[in-house]
């Protein structure tokens, strides 16, 4: 395909002409990264519009993922060119099956932020999320995003780190979040590509006893609506199945 196409648009172009060389391809190389996506597209969807056949392709993995390819995607549909994808390495799909976590629903969530804050807050919102969690990490971050996962999801979530996959030093590290948090806590940052999976959360049994207990303590005392809120902080349980309950509770005495 690449051999067949009038200019390729690469993450790297340097790492993009070792793999065209290996395989005797000449073609025109421009870069197309996050530094100059912006001032690079306008040109490159003229070409498109005026017939010439360019392809985006990335360093690792598959373009588009954690990378400005969506963006010129957006704009090439918006200008009614046709668009044609190449299915190709993945290290969230990749990542997944070797991971040995349930497959059957995932979310990938990219890159968490570097500010401690801010990594807390999003992993905060993921926490209940019925799904495994994939995300990249740089491996020098690797120890502080395990240790904010650990204290955020909890230590007993079963999880894995893969790095390198499909490559020479492939490696895939299982163990529960706070084994792993512990692992890197002192091991010296991996090298390659990083990608993490944390399994969904565990479905707790709702303790109808608590929540009948609650409520018959604090009914008397304040709205079904206000009761529900306290009891479902205090119990950290879901605020829907309190009110539900609280209501046949006082239908019941009509």
């Amino acid at each position: 395909m690449l051999a067949g196409v009038d200019q390729i648009a690469a993450e790297d172009t340097r790492v993009t002409a070792k793999l065209l060389s290996i395989h005797g391809i000449s073609r025109p190389l421009i870069p197309y990264n996050d530094h100059n996506a912006a001032s690079v597209r306008p040109g490159l969807l003229e070409k498109l519009k005026a017939g010439a056949r360019i392809a985006l392709v990335s360093d690792a993995g598959t373009p588009l993922v954690s990378d400005p390819g969506y963006k010129l995607v957006r704009a090439v549909l918006t200008d009614g060119i046709p668009l044609h994808a190449v299915p190709g390495p993945s290290a969230v799909l990749a990542g997944l099956m070797l991971s040995g976590l349930p497959s059957d629903r995932f979310l990938f969530a990219g890159f968490l932020s570097a500010k401690s804050g801010e990594r807390k807050a999003v992993l905060k919102e993921l926490k209940n999320v019925p799904a495994t969690l994939i995300f990249f990490e740089s491996a020098q971050r690797l120890g502080e995003s395990l240790a904010a996962m650990q204290e955020v999801l909890g230590e007993a979530r079963p999880a894995a780190m893969a790095r390198e996959m499909t490559k020479l030093h492939e490696e895939v590290r299982r163990g529960t979040l706070g084994e792993l948090a512990a692992h890197y806590a002192k091991a010296a940052p991996p090298k390659g590509e990083v990608t993490l999976l944390v399994a969904p959360p565990t479905q707790a049994k709702v303790d109808f006893g608590k929540i009948d207990a609650a409520l018959d303590a604090a009914l008397p005392f304040m709205p079904l609506k206000a009761a529900s809120d306290m009891i479902a902080a205090l119990l950290d349980m879901p605020r829907k199945e309190i009110y539900a309950r609280g209501l046949a509770k006082k239908n019941a005495f009509r």
